[in-house]
């Protein structure tokens, strides 16, 4: 599966916030925003920040979930394609649908410390769903879905350290997780209320793809 391969700091510094990509490096002091703040490349540092307006401010936000949620253009414009075939406003089936693939879902249950480990372990056949193997990291569950590591992998040391590590993090109402039995259900769709880690705008995305 095609995917960013090149490294994921200069990601946030490009977007000049934190995007959490790296788990747990994002909260000390070796985070690339607290080192180095400013645009990646050999003109970063000096270069004026320029003043974003109108499509310019409408790329940056699509670039800046895009790259959170660790999608190539081409996913996640066929993602927006189906989130505005749905009924409701297009941003927020939009967000919905991100949140709802099966690698932040793991994310969110606290069995990754980053969304990009959470799709290796689903890559890597680590997860099943209502008791079966789904290693397709976009795979999009529904309420009522049981979401839970496979009896071969509960004793992966990846993942055992990912769920310590996690264990005080807070997690969306939407799933109920057990993490001693390193399972979690579906219980309703994603409430946008709670997608607050990271301030997004999606609004500015609809406008961006209905041109």
């Amino acid at each position: 599966m095609a995917r960013y391969r090149g490294p994921v700091c200069r990601l946030c510094r490009r977007e000049g916030m934190k995007l959490f990509l790296k788990g747990e490096r994002c909260y000390s002091d070796k985070c690339a925003i607290e080192k180095r703040n400013f645009a990646p490349g050999q003109h970063g540092k000096s270069k004026r920040p320029k003043k974003l307006i109108g499509y310019g401010l409408q790329l940056r936000e699509k670039q800046k979930v895009r790259r959170i949620y660790g999608l190539l253009e081409r996913q996640f414009r066929n993602t927006f394609k189906k989130a505005a075939q749905m009924k409701g406003v297009t941003g927020d089936n939009l967000m919905s649908l991100l949140e709802r693939r099966l690698d932040t879902v793991v994310y969110r249950m606290g069995l990754g410390t980053s969304r990009a480990q959470a799709r290796q372990f689903v890559q890597h056949g680590h997860i099943q769903v209502n008791g079966r193997k789904v290693n397709i990291p976009s795979y999009e569950v529904k309420p009522g879905d049981t979401i839970e590591v496979r009896e071969s992998s509960r004793k992966n040391a990846a993942l055992l350290a990912a769920r310590e590590v996690t264990s005080h993090v807070s997690k969306p109402s939407w799933i109920d997780v057990d993490l001693e039995s390193l399972k979690g259900t579906i219980n309703a769709l994603p409430k946008r209320e709670e997608m607050t880690q990271i301030p997004i705008n999606e609004q500015l995305i609809v406008e961006l793809y209905s041109k």
